[in-house]
């Protein structure tokens, strides 16, 4: 994991993207408590928007780490999305400077529901509980840096 100049890995703050074409979840994370929150959820209205939002959110949470799920056939075969998710990853590198790392996100809204309906919240929140899904399985399968 790369870090910003002066925090340890272990104290790094990650942001995590569930794509979709009209809305975007978005999860907070801590790589010391290895924790994932739904943070929000942006309307995909267009490209401006969609960029001009996450940039109050980086500028908000200034995060280490960009965690963005990509979609895929159950079988692992890409699809449509795999490549809008894989290009929304790139634009965020691009614009705004910052590592980027891909999740496999099959079933994470699926998932998402599920502990929605458990919690007994609205559906609505699903994009970033689907985005949480996603950090919390970066932080899964990536075990914890610690400083030298």
């Amino acid at each position: 994991m790369s870090v910003a100049a002066g925090r340890g890995a272990a104290e790094a703050t990650l942001l995590a993207f569930d794509y979709g074409e009209k809305r975007i979840g978005v999860a907070l994370g801590n790589a010391l408590t290895r924790s994932a929150r739904a943070l929000t959820v942006i309307q995909n209205r267009s490209q401006g928007y969609r960029f001009e939002a996450v940039g109050e959110l980086l500028r908000e949470w200034q995060p280490d780490l960009l965690v963005v799920g990509l979609p895929s056939h159950p079988d692992g075969t890409p699809h449509v999305m795999t490549q809008l998710a894989k290009r929304f990853g790139n634009q965020l590198n691009g614009r705004f400077n910052l590592p980027v790392v891909w999740v496999d996100e099959r079933y994470s809204s699926v998932d998402a529901e599920s502990r929605l309906r458990e919690r007994g919240e609205r559906a609505e929140h699903v994009d970033a509980e689907a985005a949480c899904v996603i950090l919390q399985q970066y932080f899964d399968e990536n075990p914890p840096q610690f400083p030298s």
